[in-house]
């Protein structure tokens, strides 16, 4: 069962129970843009233990709020009752919620016009107690009534209408976009985990440089990312940089990320040159041109910092820190010893995102590709077991020569690998006569 017949279901055994029930947010304006919605919400008039009595299988998932999620056979659908929201202290959950029989309660405590549509599955009519029909004609995000009071209501918000309006290729209205510029200070009242939920989706779904492009016009880029917002105006050497400062490249490689682009890609991109603006050091500095020495590994730290603070994963930090870290080693690939190059792209998720964070920057630059095509080349001519092979010794076999276990070992089997990465140790005899031969001291 898909999520839509699931919601249709839903509606049905609502209204046949003799309540009020219809799709809405998101899902309904999907629908009526033409696009498949991700995922589908129901509100009606029933109380959530009336909506748990009619569906036995439903998880309470914010029944203080109204929101009942039922469940069948991998499907999913929320279904919130028709309430309107008093206060908001913590600025994200009303302090009390009051339900409703109007529907257009309901809406008005939503939070952008396009998102308040609703739609009766049966008789398909759309309910439009906002004028959303109309914002989605004319390609608007408009708050729903007092933009200040929706932003305050959920800082995140702000955020979410440059989503939107990038995504659909809309403007923001001119009360609400001014309501986010003059709110934009309080986003760091948001949980470091939605914010950065919602930066990745910003940069996820296609339109990262419009969306990055109104982070800034907002004032949101410099209040949530003041290591992004300190590119502009970063002078690059215009012989490798012929498009502009650290901030036109990095739109420029954000514009070429596709829908649904690997989240530490996307990231990657974006702070891969974070370490430009305080290394900077102009042509009359340097003596011969802009220079931004150590940028890499000082951005690779910047980056960690950025990610800790937005509470990423482990795994995710560390991928994006070796993407940062390693995006100017594809210069020295034509120079490379093979175990060397070997290695490189050994590393996790290489061709996905090291060889195609490389080919954005090239894009967005010089657009000289020719060491992508040599590593692209390399990898589609090396067999898989050279660049990985199996190994011709183990720490179990340098005891059986008669090594003691410690820090050696670690030295001795990674000689080993090199001269198998090399082609120089092709056999597991050849591996111990040079271990017996460049290590008998140690015996």
């Amino acid at each position: 069962m898909t999520a839509r017949e699931l919601a249709g279901d839903i509606c049905r055994t609502l209204q046949f129970s003799g309540f009020k029930a219809y799709l809405v947010g998101g899902c309904v304006r999907d629908l009526v843009l033409g696009r498949e919605p991700e995922d589908y919400d129901v509100a009606t008039d029933a109380h959530p233990a009336r909506v748990q009595e009619l569906f036995p299988s439903s998880v309470d998932v914010g029944a203080r709020f109204g929101v009942i999620l039922v469940a069948a056979d991998g499907a999913q659908v929320e279904v919130a009752t028709f309430r309107s929201d008093v206060g908001y202290s913590d600025g994200r959950h009303p302090d009390r919620v009051e339900y409703s029989s109007l529907p257009e309660e309901d809406v008005r405590r939503r939070d952008f016009t396009i998102n308040g549509l609703m739609l009766d599955v049966e008789t398909r009519q759309i309910l439009d107690f906002v004028g959303g029909q109309e914002d989605l004609r004319q390609g608007i995000v408009r708050a729903i009534g007092a933009p200040e009071l929706r932003f305050r209501e959920d800082r995140l918000r702000m955020v979410r209408a440059v989503r939107f309006a990038a995504r659909f290729g809309y403007v923001i209205e001119p009360a609400t976009f001014q309501a986010i510029v003059a709110a934009a200070p309080h986003i760091t009242e948001v949980s470091a985990e939605r914010l950065r939920d919602e930066i990745s989706k910003l940069l996820t779904e296609g339109a990262a440089r419009r969306a990055f492009e109104l982070l800034d016009k907002t004032s949101l880029l410099k209040a949530c990312l003041l290591e992004i917002a300190a590119m502009k105006g970063v002078a690059q050497p215009p012989e490798f940089h012929p498009e502009g400062d650290v901030w036109v490249h990095t739109l420029m490689m954000l514009e070429r990320l596709p829908p649904g682009a690997p989240a530490t890609l996307a990231w990657a991109v974006l702070l891969h040159d974070v370490g430009k603006p305080p290394t900077f050091k102009s042509a009359e500095e340097t003596g011969d041109r802009i220079r931004f020495d150590g940028h890499a590994e000082i951005g690779a730290r910047m980056a960690v910092a950025v990610c800790r603070r937005l509470r990423f994963s482990l795994s995710d930090i560390e991928q994006i820190e070796a993407l940062v870290a390693n995006h100017l080693r594809f210069k020295d690939v034509f120079q490379m010893r093979p175990a060397t190059l070997k290695r490189f792209v050994r590393l996790p998720r290489f061709e996905e995102e090291h060889l195609e964070l490389h080919h954005l920057d090239c894009l967005a630059s010089h657009g000289n590709l020719d060491a992508y095509e040599f590593v692209r080349r390399f990898l589609r001519e090396t067999p898989p077991e050279e660049v990985r092979p199996p190994r011709l010794l183990t720490g179990e076999d340098l005891k059986a020569m008669g090594f003691t276990p410690g820090p050696l070992f670690k030295e001795i089997l990674q000689a080993v690998e090199e001269g198998q990465l090399e082609g120089r140790l092709v056999r597991r005899e050849d591996a111990v006569d040079f271990v017996r031969r460049e290590y008998r001291h140690a015996m």
